[in-house]
């Protein structure tokens, strides 16, 4: 890892972010370098030099390479992580007043290593229109780790914090400390999000981009003034948004804060996820019609925030890159929101409950990818394990039920019984079956995935907790308001962003 990711000291725990912006950071990058390759070869050689020297790398994309069906031709897909911290690239804490009064984002203690901005891009091989997918925050999902074993289920933005902590632990008991610690944690981090990611989407990722808080005020800070256009009035206390109706023109405060909020709106952080993608589409239509090309000092100021504030995949050639994807600068972009099925509570927290075979369905389909579906982690062949169902949950005619649908994917049929009440849906394995408990909790949306010493080779048992729904109903959900959860589940070629102007949102 670089000498340059250094960070402070490990949080005593994982604590809930109010919102974060990460936004265009990446595109950025590619319009500058794509600007560059139109100055001549001299100006493209110091470009390339002033871009790539000082650039902070990272290699996580190598864990998970191969964990995907491979493209049938060489388009790429790109991922964009927003960490909503509030620490510089080394990990120190940003100053306490300029968190207050520029970010308005709380204290430096909060949002932890959580990414509360996931965007997936997908450019076609041969130009053509770019496909971009937003991954709500709060999507409840089966989050994994670098290598591949399985967390449990929570919110997709918790599979870095849970990796970092994990990792971190780990290193500082074999007594590594200080910026080696740190580094290390952050790279476990990465490879948790990316894995989870690939197998939520059942889409290779080819690069990716992080950035932070800070990243995204120091590139609005270059740019500014940014205009955008809302098509209500809004004042949050919390973001600290306080704006108009119609078109006007943020500073970089201001942006910041017209990305975070959510409190207040229709439809919360899926209507935030629609503020950051028409930013991102503002943000290529100024620099398309404003002249920042023939600015010196702003091209050499989006320069110094990439390296200051970025961290990239090592694979990745930002010339080449440039080259390939033209129409990331021409405005020829369309950004989907994934849905969800509805609102539920789950480890105590409210969720975005999600059908994953639905959502690999739309973004193959979206990406123009070929093949089966992508697998759930590390799963084998269904009959290849025994499953036993074990109410828990006081219903008894659950067990049946599960063990029937089980069945219908192609396990073979354990035995069925009755234990204590329990909460939580469990998942134990017996030897050579963690790969089929993996598929099985996935498929029941069970967050505890467990070896089981007392379970029989071969054989998987599940224990029904409270939180059971049957795969053929809907999970139990909270009340949402009629505006957000007609948003929620509406069909998003309705609610897509298309980039090249100023779009007007909530």
């Amino acid at each position: 890892m670089p000498e340059n990711m250094r960070h402070g000291p490990h949080p005593a725990a994982v604590r809930r972010g109010r919102g974060a912006p990460w936004l265009f950071v990446l595109r950025a990058l590619t319009w500058v370098v794509s600007a560059a390759l139109l100055l001549g070869c001299g100006a493209t050689w110091y470009a390339y030099r002033s871009l790539t020297h000082g650039l902070t790398t990272s290699d996580a994309l190598d864990a998970v390479r191969g964990r995907a069906p491979r493209h049938l031709d060489n388009s790429v897909n790109l991922l964009l992580i927003g960490l909503d911290s509030r620490k510089d690239m080394n990990g120190n804490d940003l100053p306490r007043q300029f968190v207050k009064t520029e970010l308005h984002a709380g204290s430096s203690d909060i949002g932890y290593y959580n990414t509360n901005t996931l965007i997936l891009m997908h450019i076609p091989a041969n130009g053509g229109k770019v496909q971009a997918f937003s991954v709500p925050r709060d999507d409840y999902v089966q989050a994994l780790n670098g290598d591949g074993s399985v967390q449990g289920h929570f919110k997709i933005k918790e599979a870095y914090a849970n990796a970092y902590t994990t990792a971190h632990d780990k290193y500082a008991a074999q007594a590594v400390k200080g910026a080696d610690l740190e580094a290390k944690s952050r790279e476990a981090g990465r490879e948790a999000t990316l894995a989870t990611v690939q197998q939520f989407t059942g889409v290779p990722i080819d690069h990716f981009a992080e950035v932070n808080l800070l990243g995204f005020y120091d590139i609005a800070k270059v740019l500014q003034p940014i205009t955008v256009c809302l098509k209500h009035p809004v004042k949050d206390r919390y973001s600290g948004a306080d704006f108009p109706a119609g078109v006007q023109q943020l500073n970089a405060r201001q942006a910041l804060a017209f990305v975070r909020q959510r409190h207040g709106l229709d439809a919360g952080d899926l209507d935030r996820t629609r503020r950051q993608q028409a930013f991102i589409s503002t943000v290529t239509h100024q620099l398309k019609t404003e002249g920042v090309w023939g600015s010196p000092s702003k091209l050499q100021g989006l320069f110094d925030v990439v390296k200051k504030d970025v961290v990239l995949d090592s694979s990745w050639n930002v010339l080449d890159f440039a080259q390939q994807a033209p129409d990331l600068t021409g405005g020829n972009v369309v950004f989907h929101t994934l849905p969800i099925e509805g609102f539920g509570i789950r480890n105590r927290e409210d969720v975005n409950l999600v059908d994953p075979e639905k959502i690999r369905s739309i973004v193959r389909q979206a990406f123009g990818a070929a093949g089966s579906p992508s697998p759930t982690a590390g799963t084998t062949a269904a009959s290849s394990a025994t499953v036993d169902v074990v109410n828990g949950n006081g219903a008894r005619s659950l067990a049946s039920e599960a063990l029937s649908s089980l069945v219908k994917l192609g396990y073979t049929a354990g035995t069925t019984g009755n234990t204590a009440t329990q909460s939580a849906t469990t998942v134990r394995y017996g030897a050579g079956a963690q790969q089929a408990a993996q598929q099985i909790a996935g498929q029941l949306h069970a967050g505890t995935v467990m070896p089981g010493p007392a379970v029989p080779a071969g054989h998987v048992v599940v224990t029904l907790g409270e939180d059971y729904t049957h795969p053929g109903q809907k999970a139990p959900t909270s009340t949402p308001t009629a505006s957000a959860s007609n948003t929620a589940t509406a069909a998003d070629s309705g609610l897509a962003v298309k980039a090249g102007g100023v779009p007007c949102v909530n």
